[in-house]
C-alpha cells in the first residue's frame, strides 16, 4: 500500500515493505518489514491535453528515508528501525540507527519531517529549490503523515501487509518504495 502527501515540490511516500537481504549486515540476516517513509521532490509535467486532462506527476528524487523496520521473527521489536539521511543519487547513504528513533520512530519521523529545512540541509540539497511553503505545509501535515504510518504499521504487525513472496526467494523487496 502506498500514500503520497504532496505540496509545491516536496512529496512525502509511505509505504509498507518486506525484504529478504542476500547481503545482510551483520546481526540481520532474517527478513525484515516495516514501513518506509520517503521525503521526495515531486514534479509536476506539462499537461498531456486539455486544461481537464489529468495531471502527469512524477514523484522523483529521494531527499531522506525512515525504514520502520523489524524483524519478522520480532514483531514490535523496532530492532532494524534506521534512517537515512543522505543519498547519492537514488542510492541511500549508510543505515543510521539512533537510539531516539528505536525508542520512538513515530516520534523521531515527526520531528524530522517538521524540519523540513534541516532534512534538505543534511541531505545537501539547497534550501532554495524548495519553497518555504512547502516546510509550512509539511510541517501542519505531521500529524496526518504519522497517523498514516501508524495506520500502515499495525496492518504489518497484523499481517495483512508487508507479507513475503509466495515463491521462496533468496532476494526480495516488496512493496511500493
Amino acid at each position: 500500500m502506498l500514500y503520497a502527501f504532496g505540496f509545491e515540490t516536496v512529496g512525502v511516500v509511505v509505504g509498507d515493505l518486506y525484504f529478504v537481504d542476500p547481503d545482510p549486515l551483520p546481526g540481520q540476516e532474517s527478513p525484515e518489514r516495516g514501513v518506509r517513509i520517503e521525503v521526495r521532490l515531486l514534479l509536476r509535467k506539462d499537461l498531456p491535453g486539455s486544461i481537464y486532462s489529468a495531471q502527469p506527476i512524477v514523484v522523483d528524487r529521494p531527499v531522506w528515508r525512515a525504514d520502520l523496520l523489524e524483524s519478522v521473527g520480532s514483531p514490535g521489536s523496532f530492532d532494524r528501525t534506521h534512517h537515512h539521511p543522505r543519498f547519492a543519487g537514488w542510492e541511500p547513504g549508510e543505515r543510521q540507527f539512533e537510539e531516539e528513533m528505536t525508542a520512538d520512530p513515530l516520534g523521531f519521523v515527526g520531528s524530522q519531517l517538521g524540519d523540513l529545512p534541516a532534512v534538505l540541509d543534511r541531505a545537501g540539497i539547497d534550501p532554495l529549490e524548495v519553497p518555504a511553503t512547502d516546510a509550512d505545509a509539511l510541517r501542519r501535515s505531521v500529524p496526518e503523515i504519522l497517523e498514516a504510518a501508524g495506520r500502515l504499521l499495525e496492518r504489518v504487525r497484523s499481517g495483512e501487509l508487508a507479507r513475503p513472496p509466495e515463491d521462496a526467494v533468496t532476494s526480495a523487496r516488496v512493496g511500493w518504495l
